[in-house]
């Protein structure tokens, strides 16, 4: 409906999109204000609506002028409202509704200047407060248990405002006008201090608490959306043997972008990533020395992250250090601990508490970068919630795999994802993957579903989760291959509706009951077609074989006709009575492990995807200057004499280890343009847990662009298995069409 001027009624103006724990009705009132306009604006549900009596045109040119920072439109419409004379005089901000549903909160958002400002200034009444916060900044999505945003559906109700935030949240002109996190010492939350017997300990918290951890102590503290085990660098050596991880690297928080490059070479655009108000943890290349090397052995890059809360950013201000190790603070296999008593458990030295309520678990965001692209290794806090468009109409459920899980709903023709659960491994994860989508669905409004998509791997917790959510809610259930789920969400991260994709991890049940990861598929939504993979070889012993990857090694070298030493030669014949009775697999990421293990990088795994990530830095540096021809027969790659060819070859490790991978990716790149080709199609992708190795995409994205088709990687949904839920609600709401 046109916008007039002139109508005899006021107009109702209807906006959708992130405009609630934003500021976005105080803006509305300021702009209202400011044009002496009458009516109101008021939540409802997770929209906004806004009734004026006149100028509605100059109205929205206006407030679409001046939205703060955290707000976006998505929609706005508008529609005749009440006779101007049932508006009353003047503009006011009115009590919310419940009104339509839809996730519209924002992210929690990394402290902003303002506030950074106040925090610091001895004459400012929030002087040194752990919470101040704004309209701009702040926890938003970790605290907030419903919808429409008021204080009371927040974990902040706990919290009364004395009288001076109450004169603040009134004051039109004041920038927490209407904000409803609004505290500060009087009457919000605080910090307390514990021993590892749980007992209060005296002293300022957050100084105190810099003084443990600079005295060696390993720390647990609570941030917005969960807790980080944290140290200084040189306790980092006693943190592995107590956290017992000897290898995994860890993500180390910084003072400031200064300290970044004193640990990291990043880009511009890595840069980038570390200063937004998202503040994830970027794994940018590291500077060599032995601290960063102590950090992430054998990796040639490392994790950072700036801190994003009012209390991580005192504590570096009481802090001699540049850096502090956070990891999310977990017992092995479950989700971050929430309560005092189960961080109790967890056994640090000292505790670095507060009293407010966390409503959403979320762990910390991870990703790099590629080119210009983003590979995100967990999506979740300051990116969630999120949303991506489907083009597909209907409601289904998406429970993802069993590692890297993040489930997802689709609703409205989008697909919603949670944040980061973890690994399906125990029933905690369950729980919270459940009650994730759960949370959801509740933003949404999502009261049927239609299907539950899962996995088909039979053994998948994900799956018997799914199977009953399915059975409790009416819903149909969608068997989803899962490459063919990674194939069809890197075809939602694109905007395509077909292609031809490399799906290369570690593992995923395939259609024959053999462990796929070298795959090449052509894929819709409807269905695909395996047009090419790796060779199958056998994984002695099964699950061991991921473990001691000698056994990878062993079994291609045999394939192959390749004499190894990896074995006592009375070992070697057990593992060769194995082999007819061992799983097979055509995984990319087995056959990297197994070359990580012949060039004497890594035998044992320690870390899910630890010998694979340790050739990265190989294949980054190494020149594919060795002559391995592409062993190919029919649409299948044969690897094993592939990799006869690398061991027996001369050369330095990162030449061979290169060339290998350049010819194994030369050969399915060139089954995948096939393909293209033959069915029309202009673009080849890659998606799977293999295509974070930069390495691999770069020479993947060299290989289809030198044959002129278009290469496409993942940009907003994560590479790995944390895309599968969103692929399986495509593929689901396809066929239930």
């Amino acid at each position: 409906m046109h916008i007039g001027d002139d109508s005899p009624t006021s107009m109702r103006i209807v906006v959708r999109g992130i405009v609630q724990g934003v500021g976005f009705r105080p803006t509305v009132h300021r702009v209202a204000t400011a044009m002496g306009l009458n009516g109101y604006v008021q939540n409802n549900g997770s929209n906004v609506v806004i009734e004026v009596d006149r100028e509605a045109d100059e109205f929205v040119s206006r407030l679409k002028a001046q939205l703060p920072p955290l707000a976006k439109i998505e929609s706005l419409e508008v529609e005749e409202g009440l006779p101007p004379g049932e508006l009353g005089k003047g503009f006011r901000i009115v009590p919310s509704q419940k009104g339509m549903r839809g996730v519209g909160i924002p992210n929690d958002v990394a402290l902003c200047e303002n506030c950074r400002r106040e925090l610091f200034d001895g004459e400012d009444r929030r002087y040194l407060y752990p919470f101040t916060n704004c309209t701009d900044c702040g926890a938003r999505f970790s605290i907030i248990e419903d919808l429409p945003y008021d204080r009371e559906k927040t974990s902040m109700r706990a919290f009364p405002m004395c009288q001076e935030c109450k004169e603040e949240y009134d004051d039109p002109s004041d920038r927490r006008f209407h904000h409803q996190t609004i505290s500060c010492p009087r009457c919000g939350p605080t910090f307390y201090l514990m021993d590892k017997e749980g007992r209060r300990m005296e002293g300022p918290p957050i100084p105190t608490f810099a003084s443990l951890l600079e005295e060696g102590r390993i720390g647990v503290c609570k941030g917005w959306g969960g807790m980080h085990i944290c140290c200084t660098l040189n306790t980092l050596p006693r943190l592995r043997l107590w956290y017992r991880r000897k290898e995994k690297p860890f993500a180390v928080m910084v003072r400031d972008i200064d300290a970044v490059r004193r640990y990291g070479n990043p880009d511009e655009f890595e840069s980038e990533h570390l200063r937004s108000s998202h503040r994830p943890i970027v794994l940018v290349p590291k500077v060599e020395s032995q601290m960063t090397e102590a950090i992430s052995p054998g990796l040639g890059n490392i994790g950072l992250f700036l801190p994003y809360t009012e209390m991580q950013t005192l504590l570096f201000s009481y802090l001699d250090e540049d850096a502090l190790v956070m990891t999310s603070a977990n017992v092995p296999s479950e989700p971050m601990v929430l309560s005092d008593e189960d961080a109790l458990s967890l056994g640090a030295e000292c505790y670095l508490m507060h009293d407010r309520e966390i409503v959403n678990r979320c762990d910390d965001s991870v990703l790099r970068t590629f080119g210009k692209s983003t590979f995100f290794i967990r999506k979740s806090r300051g990116h969630i919630p999120s949303h991506i468009e489907l083009g597909l109409g209907g409601t289904a459920l998406g429970v993802g795999a069993q590692e890297h899980i993040s489930g997802a709903v689709a609703y409205g023709g989008r697909a919603h994802l949670t944040q980061y659960i973890g690994d399906g491994s125990s029933y905690g994860v369950m729980e919270f993957l459940e009650s994730a989508l759960d949370y959801q669905m509740r933003l949404l409004g999502v009261r049927e579903v239609q299907a539950v998509a899962v996995d088909l791997h039979p053994g998948y917790s994900t799956r018997r989760l799914g199977k009953r959510l399915a059975e409790e809610k009416g819903a149909g259930i969608v068997e989803v291959q899962h490459h063919h789920a990674h194939a069809a969400a890197l075809m939602v991260d694109a905007g395509l509706e077909e292609m031809a994709v490399l799906t290369l991890d570690g593992t995923g049940y395939g259609a024959d009951g053999v462990a796929w990861g070298g795959e090449v598929l052509i894929s819709d939504f409807d269905s695909y077609k395996r047009v090419g993979h790796l060779q199958e070889f056998p994984l002695l012993g099964g699950e061991k074989a991921v473990y001691d990857v000698r056994r990878l090694a062993f079994s291609l070298a045999e394939a192959g006709g390749l004499e190894t030493s990896y074995f006592e030669e009375r070992e070697a014949e057990i593992m060769r009575k194995m082999a007819p009775s061992s799983p097979r697999t055509t995984a990319m990421g087995r056959l990297l492990d197994a070359v990580s293990c012949q060039l004497g990088v890594c035998e044992y795994r320690s870390y899910d995807g630890e010998p694979a990530m340790k050739l990265e830095p190989l294949l980054e540096r190494g020149r594919d200057s060795v002559p391995i021809p592409i062993s190919r027969r029919g649409n299948i790659i044969h690897t094993a004499e592939m990799f006869k060819a690398m061991a027996e070859a001369k050369g330095r490790p990162e030449d061979k280890a290169r060339s290998l991978v350049k010819a194994v990716m030369g050969g399915l790149v060139d089954i995948a343009v096939e393909a293209a080709r033959d069915k029309g199609v202009g673009s080849v992708g890659i998606s799977g847990g293999v295509s974070y190795n930069r390495a691999i995409s770069s020479m993947a994205k060299e290989l289809v662009e030198a044959q002129g088709l278009k290469f496409v990687c993942h940009d907003r949904l994560p590479n790995g298995d944390g895309c599968i839920a969103v692929g399986q609600c495509a593929i689901a709401l396809k066929r239930m069409k």
